[in-house]
């Protein structure tokens, strides 16, 4: 979810989900140890339970990069094998080190040294042609040697030549039953898997064999399908927020943000890009897209855009 799940974004989120745990997107270890830490790990403390997602492949850095996060405040570190794009395997890291277990069982393991809160793996089921259940086997096997006990799975092979992560995300078939398996045979280990889900039903179903659901471009499309979840999983019976109040939630955020960081050029757009979907499904969405997304009242830099757009939708044929 590289440049969508932002901290604005994630705050965003966080308006419609209190308990859902949240993810940055892919941090290198190279922008951390080389870079801007600030500009990567700012987040806002309303994003508890929040995981950061890191992408690397050299243990010394990686484990820096992870005594960071917790210096941070984040509750997770979770190490990336399973990014297919070709910028990604340029940088040795990504769903190619699938095919070097034990490298990514000594970054666990420095990891772990280095911190003291959850270090997890995301990863594919395979990777290019092989489909042979023994492979994500042993890897999960020889990650968890090292210390590792939380696995999220993609149920779909990561294809590393020929198709965009576009392509990657939706030619190679799911077999969430190759997850199923990995729990079965690891029932001490937490495994959570991904791909493909959307809804609350189809969560539910999965739950029944594994320990976890990730959601990732359905929970960013119609994010406000994650209203429910509070309640049906995690047993809040407080008041769900309408969209509306979800707006208004976010105005003295946005209003916050752009006086913080006006020296810095922050746009409106910025920050109200990740809430486009929030009308999915709704009649009027596309009236709410096109408001929220009007150069002009953007330039004007009004947060109270987002309650003129869902009172458009009313008017809209």
């Amino acid at each position: 979810m590289m440049d969508w799940t932002d901290r604005h974004c994630r705050k965003f989120h966080r308006q419609i989900t209190r308990h859902t745990w949240l993810y940055t997107e892919m941090v290198t270890t190279g922008a951390l140890v080389y870079g801007d830490v600030e500009r990567h790990l700012r987040f806002n403390e309303e994003e508890h339970p929040v995981a950061l997602q890191l992408g690397g492949s050299d243990p010394a850095d990686l484990a820096t990069s992870a005594r960071l996060g917790q210096q941070w405040g984040y509750d997770e570190i979770n190490l990336n094998c399973g990014c297919p794009s070709e910028r990604v395997q340029k940088g040795a890291f990504g769903a190619c080190l699938m095919a070097e277990p034990q490298l990514v069982a000594d970054c666990v393991k420095a990891m772990r040294d280095a911190v003291t809160i959850d270090v997890t793996v995301k990863h594919r089921i395979g990777i290019d042609r092989n489909e042979e259940y023994g492979f994500v086997r042993d890897f999960v096997g020889t990650i968890a040697d090292a210390g590792c006990n939380t696995f999220i799975v993609h149920a779909r092979n990561a294809i590393l030549k020929g198709l965009s992560p576009k392509e990657n995300r939706e030619i190679p078939p799911l077999k969430y039953e190759v997850a199923y398996q990995l729990k079965r045979e690891f029932p001490d280990l937490e495994i959570i898997i991904n791909g493909g889900i959307k809804s609350s039903d189809e969560i539910a179903l999965h739950l029944a064999h594994v320990d976890g659901v990730m959601m990732g471009r359905e929970a960013y499309h119609n994010p406000y399908v994650m209203a429910e979840y509070d309640a049906r999983f995690y047993g809040d019976t407080a008041a769900v927020k309408t969209r509306e109040e979800v707006l208004a939630a976010m105005i003295p955020y946005i209003q916050a943000q752009l006086e913080q960081h006006a020296v810095r050029g922050l746009k409106l757009n910025t920050i109200t890009r990740h809430m486009l979907g929030l009308m999915a499904g709704l009649g009027g969405a596309r009236s709410f897209r096109q408001v929220m997304s009007d150069p002009k009242r953007l330039a004007a830099a009004d947060p109270h855009l987002l309650l003129e757009a869902a009172a458009g939708m009313r008017r809209a044929p």
